[in-house]
């Protein structure tokens, strides 16, 4: 059975930097594109970065554009997302997606029911 865990979250203050990891532990078959979310207390799930299945293509919410590197290595089954100039309004829970197909529009991947496999999430805090 296939997993992702993700690991890497904590406590920071505003304009430091973090870096999430997602594990894919169990039998897969090949690598899948992936995908980060986050949800903050009291709001809904909101898509943050995507990456196809090699990590070649990469695409990204407004809102961390230019702040957030997604990357995987795919040799250790590894999906990262590299948080730079954290502000407080980052605050959230993140979770790490496997996409059940390629997804070539920017509806698609924002679309959470593109996504056939989450992990329980990671807390990022950050303080001002």
């Amino acid at each position: 059975q296939v997993q992702l865990v993700e690991s890497g979250g904590g406590l920071v203050q505003a304009g430091k930097s973090l870096r999430l990891s997602c594990e894919v532990s169990g039998r897969t078959s090949g690598s899948y594109p992936m995908g980060w979310f986050r949800q903050a207390r009291g709001k809904e799930r909101e898509f943050v970065a995507y990456t196809n299945r090699i990590g070649g293509w990469t695409y990204y919410a407004d809102s961390v554009s230019g702040r957030f590197t997604i990357s995987r290595d795919n040799t250790k089954n590894l999906l990262f997302l590299q948080m730079n100039s954290l502000k407080p309004e980052d605050t959230a829970t993140y979770y790490c997606a496997r996409a059940a197909r390629s997804l070539g529009t920017a509806q698609a991947i924002a679309d959470m029911k593109e996504y056939d496999l989450w992990g329980e999430g990671t807390q990022v805090t950050v303080s001002s």
